[in-house]
């Protein structure tokens, strides 16, 4: 949530994304990946526990809503950022900026949900010993 880029002058926003993209992609992507097929795999073996089970699986469906909304949303807009000089930017870069910037927040509330979820159930497992 730290990168909101309403304040940032063009040049800055496109040497921002473009860094972003480059560096970070690659793992974000897998990362949530592995964390949706590991909270997959954690809900089928807890699925005699109902709560835990559907919770696991809701927070699994967060994963997947992150990547579809990354794949959908913001990498179709990322891949036109990446096109772009830091002094020749497209009229409408800001809307481009702001829509990216709406799907990055959702998909950062979909991994935020998953993530209480997942957590909630080891530490209500834990309150069992």
């Amino acid at each position: 949530m730290g990168f909101n880029p309403s304040a940032y002058s063009g040049s800055t926003y496109v040497e921002q994304q473009q860094n972003l993209v480059h560096s970070l992609n690659t793992l974000m992507v897998a990362l949530v990946f592995l964390a949706a097929i590991v909270t997959i795999i954690s809900a089928w073996l807890q699925r005699k526990d109902k709560p835990n089970f559907i919770a696991l699986l809701f927070a699994a469906a967060m994963f997947v809503a992150c990547i579809f909304i990354s794949r959908f949303g913001n990498y179709p807009i990322q891949q036109e950022m990446l096109t772009w000089k830091a002094d020749a930017l497209p009229s409408n870069w800001t809307m481009l900026r702001d829509a990216w910037w709406s799907l990055h927040i959702k998909r950062t509330i979909a991994e935020l949900v998953a993530l209480v979820l997942v957590a909630w159930t080891s530490t209500r497992g834990m309150a069992r010993f």
